[in-house]
């Protein structure tokens, strides 16, 4: 693609009309032009004009993202595993002031990029909400399990890679200063054993279990009978393998399954770590009410989720996460989940907050991203692994400053007496 006339302004220049204060990285374009400092640690480097056009044609940062992703927008200064430096500095230091009225036709002109024609978006990127009707309505079962294969069926290398070992792809509690990712999920999943109050020969139900961290946890250590579902084929077959090796198939199983169509009921406990973020916010009354309705008289929900900080936002998350990283996802606050909980006559028995564990846990997996960099833009090409750099640098930040937050909920199922035989205090 050409520009259709010759430039009157540099994109340096167009840049700098529309900044207010000094730029807080240095920018270097494809025409020669720059702005800011010379001297900064950080440096955005727009290659082509494609990478213009994403970002004159997308809303928000979804031109930025664009332009990343594609690689027509590079950045200097910090790895692609983990720009978190860049994102903060931008973050706290870039304050753009909006065009006025003509403006924006003036520079277009300027820059040569009249008529603005937008490029096709990178490959890694979904459709738009409101053209996913083709896949059925949202979180209807085949909408949401492709929601689901977007994100999970990457690879199981790729993801042995970031999140290590565990393969556990939830917020890990740390016990203490100093421990490790691998220790906190361990202590994570323990905590929800003894939230649960598990004991030998209880039956557990994991909902979205993963690659079976709960589930093999809680048949391991607790002797539960556990069973866990995923729409992801892929964990489900990792999953079903580790629980051979550890010799647990008579304790555990992993069904390549929508919870919905589950048929077993009575359990003694359910675990819910991570999934709730998927079923859309509209579904609460109904998932929780199906959780109900498995439940023993006395047994007990767990429920562990990212939130939002407060009750009043719109529950769709932002279009790069929901087009790059979890289409049809739905975040509310902690206080809607507990409204949800207790609408379907469960007992709230204990509410906790973890937002500054998550950060901790994404600044481990971005650490590992950076160090695997090489195996994984190998199993999953370079525009992939920008992706879940941005995103999961970008979602520290958003814990670090209380955007979103992660919040277990836990409830409990009281007889027809209203008994939930919860003790006096908790015991975990």
């Amino acid at each position: 693609m050409t520009l259709l006339s010759r430039p009157t302004i540099s994109i340096g220049d167009a840049l700098s009309t529309l900044v207010r204060g000094e730029l807080p990285v240095r920018f270097e374009a494809y025409d020669g032009s720059t702005a800011g400092p010379a001297d900064a640690d950080i440096r955005l480097e727009l290659l082509t004009e494609r990478g213009l056009r994403y970002l004159l044609t997308a809303p928000g940062d979804l031109g930025l993202v664009r332009a990343y992703v594609a690689g027509d927008l590079v950045l200097h200064g910090v790895h692609p595993g983990d720009p978190y430096r860049a994102l903060a500095l931008l973050r706290t230091g870039l304050h753009l002031r909006p065009p006025a009225p003509g403006e924006v036709v003036a520079l277009l002109r300027g820059l040569g990029v009249v008529p603005l024609v937008p490029p096709s978006p990178p490959p890694q990127e979904q459709l738009p909400r409101w053209r996913r009707t083709v896949e059925g309505l949202r979180h209807s079962l085949g909408r949401d399990a492709g929601a689901i294969q977007h994100h999970y069926d990457v690879s199981n290398a790729f993801y042995r890679h970031v999140l290590g070992p565990s393969m556990t792809y939830t917020c890990a509690v740390y016990p203490e200063e100093g421990a490790s990712l691998e220790i906190a999920q361990e202590h994570k999943y323990d905590l929800v054993a003894r939230k649960l109050d598990l004991r030998p020969g209880q039956r557990l139900l994991d909902l979205g279990c993963g690659w079976g961290g709960m589930v093999l946890h809680a048949a391991r250590e607790y002797g539960v009978r556990s069973l866990g579902v995923t729409l992801s084929r892929a964990q489900a077959e990792w999953a079903q393998e580790r629980i051979h090796e550890e010799g647990l198939e008579e304790l555990a199983e992993v069904r390549h399954l929508d919870y919905r169509l589950v048929p077993e009921r009575d359990f003694d406990a359910i675990s819910s770590i991570g999934l709730t973020e998927h079923i859309g916010v509209r579904n609460y009354p109904a998932y929780f009410g199906w959780a109900r309705d498995r439940l023993r008289p006395g047994g007990r929900l767990l429920n562990h989720c990212i939130t939002r900080h407060d009750n009043t936002r719109r529950a769709t998350a932002g279009p790069f996460i929901d087009r790059y990283v979890f289409p049809d996802g739905e975040l509310a606050g902690s206080g809607t989940i507990v409204a949800a909980v207790e609408d379907v006559g469960l007992e709230v028995q204990h509410h906790e907050n973890f937002r500054a564990h998550y950060a901790r846990t994404l600044t481990a997996w971005c650490a590992n991203l950076v160090e695997h960099w090489e195996e994984c833009v190998a199993e999953v090409g370079v525009g992939t692994a920008r992706v879940w750099g941005l995103y999961m640098a970008g979602s520290r930040l958003g814990f670090e400053h209380n955007e979103i937050q992660l919040h277990h909920v836990l409830a409990t199922r009281t007889d027809e007496q209203g008994s939930s035989g919860y003790p006096l205090r908790h015991t975990f």
